[in-house]
């Protein structure tokens, strides 16, 4: 029996799109919102700041080491919020799909993206399909959009960082740039090299909630990597950032192969790391409660902030071991394009 692919009538509005709808979309999304079909869902809000996200995955291959579009495409979103001091609440997703893309495969990364919109506490509320000849896309594309509510008096910013600040990371760094790296070329390694993709609003919460006055600043360090993420914080501070580089968390094979290749793990793509500025005087405490959640486990302290050096422009440095510093600038070339 010939596979049930994708057909360009699955995106004109008709009789198949309603079935895809159906069969697939509203199957695994169920939600009050959704259920009757309207032309905008209609939400309620707890008190606080409303935030917003938006966000497109074009990641290659579709399938990969500890995920696949669907997952990343909630993550992608979710940590966007979390990372902003919201707290996620909904989501929506619309799918551009590829003429011929098979209907399991499909059915696959639905299912993914709602089971971890479920474990992360959010609903898609809404959504979208379009369908492209055959040869015009890449299997599936998908955009997201994604709304939280800030809490009354919690602030986060560039504002609130200042020379002393500690620079923390939930954990191992470069594995999800390696993971997607080693699929798509088909490098296989003697240990396997998972992609790091997990949703933060759980972890983030609960710093923030703790530590409301501590926690000065969290970023996800997505594409470009901690090096790329850390030099926006220095740019918009006019600080300078100094990482130790003994203290990076590296898993030995994710630093063995990014050598052999030629690529360093502070470049590469995270997808469920954050980067946290906070007050020097809690850190020890802060990791404490960080490696309690099993997002946070091999977390660390890896630099800290200091008074700018440069001309009114913030600088990233590496420190060696043997004490010598480096220049960490804004990665310039994406080497691993469509990593998310």
């Amino acid at each position: 029996m010939p596979e049930e692919c994708i057909l360009l009538a699955h995106g004109d509005g008709g009789a198949l799109t309603h079935r895809l709808v159906q069969e697939i979309f509203l199957r695994h999304f169920d939600h009050p919102a959704l259920r009757d079909l309207t032309d905008a869902a209609l939400l309620r809000l707890p008190e606080g700041r409303l935030a917003m996200t938006t966000d497109t995955f074009v990641v290659k291959p579709l399938f990969f080491p500890g995920g696949d579009i669907g997952k990343l495409a909630v993550a992608g979103t979710v940590n966007d919020l979390a990372v902003s001091g919201a707290r996620p609440l909904y989501l929506t997703a619309a799918f551009i799909l590829e003429e011929g893309f098979p209907l399991a495969d499909l059915e696959q990364v639905v299912a993914s993206l709602a089971r971890t919109a479920s474990e992360a506490g959010v609903a898609v509320v809404a959504g979208d399909t379009k369908v492209v000849e055959r040869g015009c896309g890449d299997g599936v594309y998908i955009n997201t959009a994604g709304v939280g509510v800030v809490a009354a008096g919690r602030d986060l910013g560039y504002h609130r960082i200042m020379p002393g600040d500690a620079i923390l990371v939930n954990g191992t760094v470069g594995d999800h740039g390696l993971a997607i790296l080693s699929k798509r070329a088909g490098i296989e390694f003697d240990t396997p090299v998972e992609s790091d993709c997990a949703t933060l609003n759980g972890l983030t919460e609960m710093l923030l909630e703790r530590f409301p006055e501590s926690v000065r600043f969290m970023r996800d360090p997505t594409r470009g990597g901690v090096a790329t993420t850390l030099n926006e914080v220095a740019q918009s501070t006019g600080l300078d950032i100094i990482l130790e580089e003994q203290d990076l968390p590296v898993r030995e094979e994710v630093q063995g192969a990014a050598e052999l290749l030629g690529l360093d793990p502070l470049y590469l793509a995270n997808e469920g790391k954050v980067l946290i500025v906070a007050a020097s005087e809690a850190v020890e405490a802060i990791l404490a409660v960080l490696r309690e959640h099993p997002l946070g486990r091999n977390a660390a302290a890896i630099g800290r902030v200091e008074v700018g050096t440069g001309v009114g422009q913030g600088r990233v440095f590496l420190r060696t071991p043997l004490g010598g510093h480096r220049i960490l600038d804004m990665l310039a070339g994406d080497p691993l394009p469509r990593i998310c």
